[in-house]
């Protein structure tokens, strides 16, 4: 029978085929070119052989088929949109020649089925499901929506209320809530699957299942009432959608307008309006950041590899951020000793800890019975016990080199000579740190972002004579927590807020040159930033953002010039710290819930006349955008060529875990090849006359523009 590299056909006797998704070069099978193209094949040989009576489809991985090949949506988007049409049209022929096939056909999944494997599953007559499989159409996280048939057949096979769900709220599902929703007909244990699906063919084969009937309602509109739905869904959907992010808004649209067409009528507005979605700034950016993210597990594997085996932690300073440090290390398995010099300190800790541990208990996510175990896995002690059985310390002390210097080399003299210590430091050099040390080749950075529990990217940070192995060590020590470890090289201001630095100081300078703080926090807002650049340094901490800036932009001279007195240094000498004592950019109040609420301080504009030699003054929000945006693109670029990252796959995604860059940007890098290096330098030359250095383009981008090149 038909044997291709990803599907088999098996005949099974009696009439019966099995169509087996087995992919011989790969772990997991997925929907790449040439798996649609077989499975096109595999039904049109099907459909000519009269001796066949009903199909059993399966798996032969651990999983059923993971989705579409998400490394092939580069080459593929950069079609014109009707030619992407008309290759999702061609793509949809093939699901469409296997839900027609003149038998009955049993779809069995045995594990995931996400995106195109599960409108695999829905193009069969009836679905199968293992009770340890989960399935979804998660596509919306990439800026996508289903376009293998989905919007057309979930609404058809369950109901317009569960399309509406799974495919908006992209959540995968168990199989209990798969059972619940209509979309898969039995689910049962994975020992029994097979012949449970076995006999629920013989069962449609032998007419005791009306499997015409079924299937002719997903050939038929939709009921007129699922119209009104996806209606009335659209308002709420848009609500909850992220900024710039249309594609679970563009779902509900389309399955409006298909719902009173037939499967051809649908399934050609599907495929129209994928196309349109799929040139969509969000799609191409969320795309980049999935296959990052896979290109990023690659690196951290190796990185384990050479990793030291870390069986018992420590952290030095059990302040927010090192009591923050230890609770993760616990949570997630490995224990850890707390150490700090006052007692207060190390209960303050571990009542966080505490605090935290119920939480988690409270929101389901951890069970009640685990939580004494993990909080017993932190040891808080005034003295250095047991710290010679340590694998990786990380010191988290006042950001004062001279302290920080002390306690190193304390901490040195205690554990072992093979032990790895890091410093959790977000503005003092790791070669100034090292100074003073007699094993610098074990010393490394870890900077961790606050709040530790909540924030997912370390920024790891080798020095000169860090060694390969302390910073496998290290990267393997923030993936057991759960984190994501980019690693930099030793700079000032390392990655994330050294190319953020540019992004403040062009928004002080705006302010200098007479804008209204809060209309260029309202457009960058608008512009898909979580906060603007005023607010920002208001829950920041002004004093915090002010010592940053101020170390940064010491760091790189030549460009970061800073003005004697900026809008943020002078809120610091004034006193207006933000958030931290209810007055900054802006005034703070507490809400019925005791978080600070925003609120206009009229005497802001009054301090600021200080700093604005020409008034205040309007300005497009183009001009901010850009005025804003362009030192961070440009400090991106040089982190780059400098070496910083390794690639702008590890730089991008700094950015979008670190400091909540817009997702639909995708980052920097990303950003820049968007907007075009050509146009990009020219903004450059708009601007740089008058704004100095850190708006001019590097030799290397002015090369990159003029040869077509980009960052991906």
């Amino acid at each position: 029978m038909f044997q291709g590299q990803s599907i088999q056909l098996i005949e099974l006797g009696d009439g019966l085929i099995e169509l087996h998704f087995q992919r011989g070069d790969e772990t997991v099978n997925k929907l790449d070119k040439r798996t649609v193209n077989e499975l096109r094949q595999a039904s049109e040989f099907l459909a000519m052989q009269p001796a066949v009576r009903g199909v059993l489809v399966t798996s032969g991985k651990e999983v059923f088929i993971v989705g579409a090949d998400i490394g092939e949506f580069g080459e593929l988007f950069k079609l014109p949109e009707q030619a992407l049409e008309l290759d999702s049209l061609k793509s949809n022929s093939a699901f469409t020649a296997f839900e027609d096939l003149p038998v009955p056909t049993v779809v069995a999944i045995n594990g995931y089925a996400l995106g195109g494997g599960l409108e695999m599953a829905l193009s069969g007559d009836y679905r199968v499901l293992s009770s340890q499989a989960q399935i979804g159409l998660p596509e919306v996280k990439l800026g996508l929506f289903p376009g293998f048939g989905g919007t057309v057949r979930l609404p058809r096979v369950a109901s317009a209320d569960v399309a509406i769900e799974w495919i908006t709220s992209a959540k995968v599902q168990k199989s209990s809530s798969a059972l619940a929703a209509g979309v898969v007909d039995q689910v049962v244990e994975p020992e029994v699957l097979r012949d449970t699906a076995l006999k629920l063919l013989r069962e449609a084969v032998e007419g005791t299942l009306d499997w015409k009937s079924r299937r002719a309602r997903k050939l038929r509109p939709l009921p007129t009432p699922a119209k009104r739905l996806f209606e009335a869904a659209k308002g709420p959907i848009q609500a909850r959608s992220p900024k710039h992010q249309p594609a679970a808004l563009a779902a509900l649209e389309l399955m409006a307008l298909a719902a009173g067409e037939s499967r051809e009528g649908a399934q050609a507005l599907e495929c129209k309006a994928f196309a349109r979605i799929a040139k969509s700034q969000a799609a191409a950016s969320l795309v980049q950041a999935f296959l990052n993210e896979q290109k990023l597990k690659k690196t951290f594997r190796a990185h384990v590899d050479q990793s030291r085996k870390l069986t018992l932690g420590a952290v030095l300073g059990a302040g927010i951020m090192g009591g923050g440090i230890a609770y993760t290390s616990a949570l997630r398995g490995t224990p850890v000793r707390l150490k700090d010099i006052a007692q207060a300190q190390l209960d303050l800790g571990i009542g966080e800890a505490q605090k935290l541990l119920a939480r988690q208990v409270k929101n389901g996510r951890l069970g009640e019975e685990k939580a004494p175990g993990i909080l017993a896995s932190i040891t808080p002690q005034l003295d250095y016990t047991g710290f010679e059985q340590v694998d990786m310390a990380v010191e988290a002390v006042v950001e004062n080199l001279k302290v920080k210097h002390a306690v190193l080399c304390e901490l040195e003299s205690v554990t072992r000579d093979d032990c790895v210590i890091a410093s959790n430091t977000s503005s003092l050099r790791i070669d100034d740190l090292a100074a003073p040390l007699a094993r610098p080749q074990n010393f490394i950075g870890m900077h961790f972002f606050n709040p530790v529990p909540v924030m997912a990217l370390v920024e790891v940070i080798q020095g000169e004579k860090t060694s390969d192995e302390a910073v496998s060590t290290a990267v393997g020590y923030a993936l057991a927590m759960g984190k994501t470890p980019i690693v930099v090289k030793d700079c000032p201001g390392f990655l994330v807020n050294r190319i953020l630095t540019p992004y403040i100081m062009g928004f002080t300078r705006l302010v200098a040159d007479g804008a209204d703080f809060a209309v260029v926090d309202r457009v960058l807002e608008a512009f898909g930033w979580p906060m603007g650049p005023a607010y920002l340094q208001d829950v920041v901490g002004m004093d915090t953002g002010n010592h940053v800036v101020e170390i940064i932009s010491a760091g790189y001279p030549q460009r970061m010039s800073r003005q004697s007195k900026d809008a943020v240094a002078l809120m610091v000498e004034n006193g207006r710290f933000g958030q931290k004592n209810g007055l900054g950019f802006y005034r703070y109040e507490a809400d019925p819930n005791g978080k600070p609420k925003k609120i206009a301080a009229v005497d802001t504009y009054k301090l600021l006349a200080a700093v604005q030699p020409v008034g205040r003054q309007d300005f497009d929000p183009e001009t901010i955008i850009e005025r804003c945006m362009l030192p961070l693109i440009l400090e991106a670029v040089h982190c780059l060529e400098e070496g910083v990252v390794a690639s702008a796959t590890e730089l991008d995604t700094a950015l979008l875990l670190g400091i909540g860059f817009p997702a639909y940007l995708g980052g920097a890098l990303k950003y820049a090849d968007w907007l075009g290096l050509p146009h990009l330098v020219a903004l450059c030359d708009t601007y740089a006359p008058e704004l100095g250095p850190m708006y001019q383009a590097t030799d290397t981008l002015r090369v990159m523009a003029a040869q077509g090149r980009t960052f991906y």
